[in-house]
């Protein structure tokens, strides 16, 4: 595989450094040579048991011009390997909670849940639904570019068409699905096997925001004997868990978007300009204004000690995946162990020093 600078695939891409690297290949920073553009590279060996790079380049084209969205430039064989193309982007919201100590304010919440809303609704009028929504597949732009604080979406393995783009036939209901997605934010539809929709990726999306404002949500660190349990356990602690009482102390729009979201029929589609609307009101009741000012560059300017380019280089490019992701099937381990616990027998992902390992099987799910 292509790992010095002098390397050149795809006709102009010079591959850089290795920053990331998973059961489907390695991630390169890269350049292309025409402009000097910076970009990220992804190897997949061509004898993968579950390629995905070409239907990942499928999803980008589909997708492509839409704000928000990863650029993708080249798909196309080198050697005994897939190669794909895209933007290098900047840290995921997941760093950047972490950055700014595990906790976001309200106005930093309300921003970026607009933005969140934005990507999502763009993909659904695409005619796919994203399934895997969590803070570490949203990642902002470069340090010093335009887009530097614009919300991108990454990472469509778990995307679906959830109807017909000509005839606008919507998929049909069914149970007994088995688990997919990242079992922390999921709906509680999908907990119980039910066939996902638009209105599952909107409130795992209501899910992630209370993630940001509470610091945490009451389903994790959940214990059980086996990973079919502890699934089962976080989705009776969200069925029993009130809306009121997850939402208590903060803005009640958060209770109201959950609320509406949790009420959407399976093929409902929902009204998304009425959602973005709670959460200007909710930052209007607070008396604070939207001036795209967000946490992460308040630290910045107070301690010098923001999030930046130089201090976190190796962290700009996409497919962040998440901590401890792992297929929900009878065999697996505990899902949620540490990096010091993980079992030899499974796929580790690492892509960068300040990302803890996950473990990966097709459907995703954890804590």
């Amino acid at each position: 595989m292509a790992s010095s600078s002098s390397n050149v695939v795809g006709v102009h891409y010079r591959v850089g450094k290795k920053i990331g690297e998973g059961s489907f290949g390695v991630i390169f920073e890269g350049t292309n040579l025409l402009n000097n553009q910076q970009v990220a590279i992804k190897f997949e060996p061509r004898k993968s048991d579950a390629p995905q790079l070409r239907d990942e380049y499928r999803t980008y084209k589909i997708l492509v011009g839409c704000p928000g969205i990863p650029n993708v430039y080249y798909f196309g064989q080198e050697g005994l390997h897939n190669i794909l193309v895209i933007d290098l982007l900047g840290p995921s919201l997941e760093d950047l909670f972490d950055h700014c100590g595990r906790r976001f304010s309200i106005k930093t919440v309300v921003m970026v849940a607009k933005q969140m809303l934005s990507r999502v609704q763009t993909i659904h009028e695409k005619h796919l639904i994203y399934r895997d929504i969590k803070p570490d597949n949203f990642l902002i732009g470069r340090p010093g570019t335009k887009a530097s604080n614009v919300i991108h979406v990454v990472d469509f393995g778990m995307a679906k068409q959830y109807r017909d783009p000509k005839t606008k036939q919507h998929i049909p209901y069914r149970e007994r699905k088995s688990l997919s997605g990242t079992a922390r934010y999921m709906s509680i539809n999908t907990h119980l096997g039910r066939e996902q929709s638009r209105r599952d990726d909107l409130e795992a999306l209501g899910h992630v925001f209370m993630y940001f404002l509470r610091g945490g949500l009451p389903w994790q660190g959940l214990k059980a004997a086996t990973n079919k349990q502890k699934y089962e356990k976080i989705g009776e602690k969200k069925q029993t868990t009130a809306i009121k009482d997850l939402c208590e102390g903060f803005p009640e729009e958060f209770s109201k978007y959950l609320t509406y979201v949790r009420n959407l029929g399976f093929e409902d589609t929902p009204d998304y300009d009425y959602l973005r609307e709670l959460f200007t009101q909710a930052l209007k009741n607070t008396g604070e204004v939207e001036d795209g000012e967000y946490d992460w560059m308040k630290i910045s300017k107070d301690s010098g000690k923001g999030w930046d380019s130089k201090s976190h280089n190796n962290a700009y490019h996409p497919n962040r995946l998440g901590p401890s992701q792992v297929e929900l099937h009878s065999g697996s381990r505990q899902a949620n162990m540490s990096s010091h616990q993980t079992p030899q027998n499974l796929t580790v992902h690492r892509l960068n020093a300040a990302q803890p390992p996950l473990l990966h099987r097709t459907n995703r799910t954890s804590s």
